[in-house]
């Protein structure tokens, strides 16, 4: 028998990358996806664990580039299929024939392919400041322009020191913590790679007929507007906006966030 608690690994059987994860609580099972530069390790951190494990069996993964899975340099290792094959290879490992599945940001664009590419595998879908649309130059937009060669050539302690230079507050001990322990490379190809994906297509989401939720930060400007019109276009989805959260602070507030997904989740 699986063991819950500790870290462990699934093997994608496309490329062979190991994707770390842990599972912790009972009940339903919930796949929890984290964002760019992060870990399952901010579920714990930002009260989801806590919240929902006496309800559902949270499936905490590492997408691969992060945590404690593979980090491979190779820019084609971070296509849209792998990542969200990964998540399957970790329900397949489980032996689940399917889950619900919350992403944010990234984990919300892996959550959304699911949702496309194997739609029989997730009980219900929820983005949190996702997009469907492709991602040329939001990196630049996010953080500051030319900063993927940064990272890729300086290392991440010169990233995070041109972003900080450019925020209207400084980065956090806690954000900075977690962007060190990344692999600058692993990071830098990835990021070159998201910017390639094609996105998905109105028609396609038209057709997405899984139990959807959206959420977004009312200040997340690279967001807001994809996050509005996703809901508009998945047939009977909701959308719940965060007041005055951007894309770095909404998922850490948990207490709003779960005011919607808990609801929503009983409901389905």
């Amino acid at each position: 028998m699986l063991q819950t608690g500790r870290v462990q690994h699934a093997t994608n059987p496309v490329d062979g990358v190991r994707i770390a994860y842990q599972t912790v609580g009972d009940g339903e099972p919930l796949v929890l996806v984290h964002g760019t530069a992060l870990s399952h390790a901010i579920w714990r951190g930002f009260g989801y664990v806590a919240a929902l494990r006496d309800r559902y069996r949270l499936i905490l993964v590492d997408l691969r580039g992060h945590g404690r899975s593979d980090k491979p340099h190779d820019e084609d290792a971070y296509a849209m299929d792998l990542l969200s094959g990964d998540v399957l290879a970790v329900l397949d490992h489980l032996e689940l024939p399917s889950a619900h599945v919350l992403g944010y940001s990234l984990g919300g664009r892996v959550a959304l392919a699911l949702a496309v590419g194997v739609p029989e595998r997730l009980e219900s879908l929820i983005v949190g400041g996702g997009s469907s649309l492709p991602q040329a130059g939001a990196f630049d937009r996010l953080f500051f322009p030319g900063c993927i060669d940064v990272l890729e050539r300086d290392g991440m302690e010169a990233f995070l020191g041109q972003w900080n230079a450019r925020r209207g507050w400084p980065i956090d001990a806690g954000t900075r913590a977690a962007f060190m322990a990344n692999d600058a490379k692993a990071l830098a190809a990835y990021m070159r790679r998201s910017g390639v994906e094609p996105g998905v297509d109105d028609d396609v989401l038209r057709r997405i007929a899984v139990p959807t939720l959206l959420f977004v930060g009312s200040n997340d400007a690279e967001r807001i507007g994809d996050t509005r019109r996703v809901a508009a276009l998945i047939p009977g989805a909701s959308l719940t906006i965060l007041p005055g959260f951007d894309h770095s602070t909404a998922v850490a507030a948990s207490t709003e966030v779960l005011a919607a997904v808990e609801p929503f989740l009983a409901a389905v």
